[in-house]
């Protein structure tokens, strides 16, 4: 693979600042971070289903995830606060870079029917947030050993403050935005 922070500096920079109209490469938009969040009911139930989450949130992101607890109490959902109930990483730096290069390259392609990512996923702000409804999409993930199918979501953290620029910046670096009628 080649390095997209590598093409990002030489080539993504100069294409961005033409098509938005800024002088100053300073102020071309960034992605940021890039946030990786998986949730279960089952986590509620029982611990192991954490423990299996944890070691394929880690193999996927090459980093240890963060247990996120319950902060208030919803008894119609059987949830107390305190409880266990996600597991969240944040990537950050040139591994953000590789993770967002394998989401484009390997991950993308491996997704059954996939037509491209909805521009609707964005937040308003220049945030994309994607849902993967199986983690064995990701390479690293073997199918032959998953013994319950998990669900996760990404959400790439841009700088760009709005939707229009954040969608520029990110079709730059190769995402694959659905094709509109509209133009």
């Amino acid at each position: 693979m080649t390095n997209l922070k590598h093409k990002f500096g030489k080539e993504i920079i100069q294409k961005l600042q033409e098509r938005l109209g800024i002088k100053n490469p300073m102020a071309v938009p960034r992605v940021v971070k890039i946030m990786v969040n998986t949730s279960m009911k089952d986590f509620l139930s029982d611990k192991k289903n954490i423990e299996k989450s944890r070691e394929e949130l880690g193999l996927i992101t090459g980093q240890k995830p963060k247990l996120s607890k319950a902060r208030v109490s919803v008894a119609t959902f059987k949830l107390r606060e305190g409880d266990e109930i996600g597991l969240t990483v944040t990537i950050r730096g040139d591994r953000m870079y590789d993770f967002l290069e394998k989401l484009i390259r390997i991950v993308f392609p491996r997704v059954r029917d996939f037509s491209g990512v909805s521009a609707n996923s964005f937040d308003g702000h220049g945030n994309l947030s994607i849902g993967f409804t199986e983690s064995t999409v990701f390479p690293e993930i073997d199918p032959g050993k998953v013994d319950k199918i998990r669900s996760l979501q990404v959400t790439i953290v841009t700088d760009a403050g709005d939707n229009e620029r954040a969608r520029v910046l990110l079709e730059e670096m190769g995402m694959p935005f659905k094709k509109s009628n509209i133009k």
